[in-house]
Formats: structure tokens, sequence, C-alpha cells
């Protein structure tokens, strides 16, 4: 059984490999592009930040429609043509105010696809340790996120046009949808391959959640975003263009790598694991903000870090704090909690930066101790399964 368990996660790995690739590849250029049809810098502001909203936002309904129905892979797949399709549809915009939406319908997508799928993806992780699946996940997401933008940089480089570039974009686009279908056909019926443990009946989701996702959103919260990193690194001179580029390439690996690492501890400590990660993280934003080179450097590679425990445990400890019929429901509740927070996290961290870079660092690093504090506490409040036996490893083939 467990190796079907791992064959499914390594599937839509697979899948967010590509399906990163193609809209990450997008996400460097889409503010060029505006320009270029002709948008204002507000304009370009007001649709990459409505079109973040939305792909939060929209997740609460979408998770609460997948539990509701059970329709798990027609969310998935819909979601999925409708995120993957906007990108090389790029190509055709002739107007600022069509590319405008369809760079709002490419979030939207995802908005409706990653409750569903994050929920099919928590019943394979129980059997094998939802920490090192996630983490894998992570991993293969994060492979696709560096080679996407390096496609459209070699694009760009060998001076064909924006429009080539999403075109271009069509490739890892289809690979996503076939390997999606692939997994679709091989396994129908994902919630079977988790053995349901006995649990109390409850209304709603349970308290210890409620208590976790508060951790969640002061980690959100606290957290800068890279674009206000670089905008330091390139403000301050502390690194060139061409090396913040390489760099956020590099902090992607080391997330990756991060991810594999502590999704590994994760299934042998739990939420205490995720508490560790948040005080480690603390540090950065003094180190980016206030710090010469060298220190901006260290900084960068905590926040790397705090970024895999992000995208791997944070994401994993939920399947262990909530029934398999309320997880689609309990990750879009996760997800809109997190943008929100890291929205208004990211606009107050923006604010304090022309005012004093000291209260940036010190708002981020209380915050995340904060985090950290809530997260002890919600784990002093669970009791997690027995993780897999450790002889239990990847398929070889």
């Amino acid at each position: 059984m467990k190796r079907g368990n791992w064959q499914f996660v390594v599937l839509l790995g697979i899948v967010s490999l590509f399906a990163d690739a193609t809209y990450e590849g997008a996400r460097g250029i889409t503010g060029p592009y505006l320009a270029w049809l002709g948008a204002s810098s507000l304009v370009v502001g007001v649709v990459v930040g409505f079109g973040e909203m939305a792909g939060y936002a929209l997740r609460l309904g979408s998770g609460w429609l997948a539990d509701r129905t059970g329709r798990y892979w027609a969310l998935t797949g819909a979601g999925y043509a409708v995120n993957l399709a906007a990108v090389p549809l790029l190509a055709a915009a002739g107007r600022w105010e069509t590319a405008g939406l369809l760079i709002v319908l490419e979030r939207a997508g995802k908005a409706m696809r990653t409750p569903a799928r994050d929920a099919m993806l928590s019943h394979a992780a129980a059997a094998v340790g939802r920490g090192r699946a996630f983490g894998l996940h992570e991993a293969l997401d994060q492979i696709g996120a560096v080679l996407g933008p390096l496609l459209v940089a070699w694009v760009l480089a060998s001076r064909w046009p924006y429009r080539r570039a999403f075109l271009m974009l069509a490739v890892p686009a289809g690979l996503a949808m076939g390997a999606l279908a692939w997994a679709r056909l091989l396994f129908p019926q994902p919630r079977e391959l988790e053995v349901e443990t006995p649990r109390l009946a409850t209304r709603g989701l349970p308290r210890v959640f409620w208590l976790y996702l508060a951790g969640a959103a002061l980690f959100a919260a606290g957290y800068a975003d890279f674009a206000l990193l670089a905008y330091h690194f390139q403000r301050s001179t502390l690194l060139a263009d061409s090396r913040i580029a390489l760099l956020y390439a590099a902090a992607m690996g080391l997330d990756g790598m991060a991810a594999l690492v502590l999704g590994r501890l994760y299934d042998r400590a739990g939420i205490r694991v995720l508490a560790a990660a948040s005080l480690a993280a603390a540090p950065f934003a003094g180190l980016c903000f206030l710090g010469g080179r060298d220190l901006a450097l260290l900084g960068l590679g905590l926040w790397a870090i705090g970024m895999g425990a992000q995208e791997s445990i944070l994401r994993a400890a939920i399947g262990d704090l909530t029934p398999p019929d309320r997880r689609a429901s309990a990750y879009g509740s996760f997800q809109a909690a997190f943008g929100a927070s890291w929205f208004a996290g990211s606009a107050l961290m923006g604010l304090l930066y022309g005012i004093s870079r000291l209260a940036l660092a010190a708002f981020s690093g209380l915050v995340l101790v904060g985090a950290a504090g809530l997260f002890l506490w919600a784990g002093g409040e669970i009791k997690r399964p027995s993780p897999a036996p450790p002889h239990q490893d990847l398929p070889s083939s």
C-alpha cells in the first residue's frame, strides 16, 4: 500500500513541478508585459494585488465545495486547466485589460484547485509520513519554480519577445495536465489511501486547528516577501540586480532542501519542529535589513529555511489536525487566513521600511517568536499518530 501512496505523492509532485514552471516562469515578466501593453504602475499594482487577494479568498469557497460535493478531482482538474491555460493565452492579449483579466484568472484557478489537491495529497501522506510527503512535494514544486524563470530568461536572452516566452510556457502547462490525467487514471479515489483512525465526532473543525491557524497567521504576518528583500538589496547597493536574481534561485533551492529535511523531522517530533523553524527564521529581517552583505546573505538563508517549513510542514500538519471529511474546508480556511495575514504583514513591513528598518526587524522577529509559542501550545494539545517505520522509503522506480 505504501508504494502506491508514494506513487501518488510523486505524481502530484510532478504535476506541481510542471505547473510551477509555467506560472512562476510567467510571474517574473507579467509586470513588464503589462507596462509594455500600456498599463501604469498603479494598474500593475492593482492587477497583481487583486489577483493575489482573489487567489487566497476564493479558497474558502473551493475548499468547502470540495468537501460538500466530494468532487475533489473535478475541482482540481478544472482549477489546473484555468490556472495553466491563462499563461500561454497571455501571448494573445492585445490590451492590458485582457492581460490583467488573464492574470487574475490564473490566480483564481490556483484557488479553485489547491484545497482539493492538498486534501487528496494528505490522504496519501498519512501512511508514509505527512512531513516527508509534503516535503517531497514541495521539493519537486521548487524545482519547477527555478526551471520556469530560467526558461523565460533564456527566451528573453535570445532576443525573442514576451509573447514567445508565454507561448513556450504552454509546454510545461501541457505536461502538467498530462501528469494530472495520469494520476487521476491510476488513483480515482485517493481517500482510500488513508486508513482512518477513530475520532470523536465533532461539529466543525476542532479547537486545536484554530489555535494552530492563529500561529500560522502570525508566521505569515512576520514574513517579508522576497520583493521587499530584493528592493532593499538593490536600493542599498548591497547586491547587483543580476546577483539578486541568482540569489533568489539559490534561495528557492535551499527552500526545497529544507522542506525535505524538516518534513522528516516533523514526522518524528511533530509541531515542535515548526516552532523551532519559526525561531530559527526570526532573526532574518534584522540580518537582511540592518546588516552588511554577509549578514544579509545569512539572513536570506534563514528566510529560505523558513519558507521550506511554510510550504511543507505548515500544510502537512493540517492533515493531522482535521478529519478527512472536513480537510479540504480546513485547507481552504487555512490558506485564506494565511494569505490575508501575509498581505497585511507585508503591507505593514513595507510601510515600516520607509520609517524605521529597526522597527521592521523588531516587528518581524517578535511576531515569529509569538508564532513559535502558539505552535508549541497547539502541539501540546494533540496526540499525533505514530510516524511511518524508518525503513519505508521512496520507490526505486
